[in-house]
């Protein structure tokens, strides 16, 4: 099954032309054979993310959202604040195994990354670190397979129907 995913790059210094993070997603969102249905570029203002993660969930042509970059700790790191806003539910085991994926690649400084997901509309939130080892690591350990219908025993796909019941 085909996933729809929008990926948004948060950053104050890159453009479409230089983003080597967005750039990694777009080829491994290619490479599993899933559609890139909107990539954008925007500042790291919590408002402006806010603005096009809103737009995005009431998309019906979009299943996940990824976010990369503005998910450390310095003051302009607003990524997870701006994601959070938005949540109807978080998924805290997507960050814990992020930073235990990490640990194996930048030691103790996964510590410092404060990737998170969440479901916001029916929608997958993921918000990756700007670096391309984070993404890397993102992709490569976690999302490539709980993004594939075949994963076993269950993945982030067979669930899509079942994310708006109440």
């Amino acid at each position: 099954m085909r996933v729809n995913i929008a990926l948004l790059t948060v950053t104050d210094t890159r453009t479409l032309k230089n983003d080597k993070s967005g750039g990694i997603l777009v080829k491994k969102i290619k490479k599993a054979k899933h559609n890139l249905v909107d990539r954008k570029i925007c500042k790291d203002s919590k408002a402006a993310i806010k603005k096009i993660l809103k737009q995005w969930i009431k998309k019906k042509n979009i299943d996940v959202i990824i976010t990369t970059g503005g998910t450390g700790l310095t003051g302009r790191d607003i990524t997870p604040e701006a994601v959070n806003d938005i949540a109807d539910k978080h998924i805290p085991g997507f960050g814990e195994i992020f930073r235990y994926v990490s640990l194996k690649t930048v030691g103790t400084s996964s510590i410092q990354s404060r990737a998170c997901a969440v479901l916001a509309n029916g929608k997958y939130i993921f918000a990756l670190p700007g670096s391309s080892g984070g993404v890397t690591d993102a992709w490569d350990q976690i999302l490539v397979h709980q993004l594939n219908i075949n994963n076993k025993p269950c993945n982030f796909v067979e669930l899509f129907p079942r994310l708006k019941e109440k």
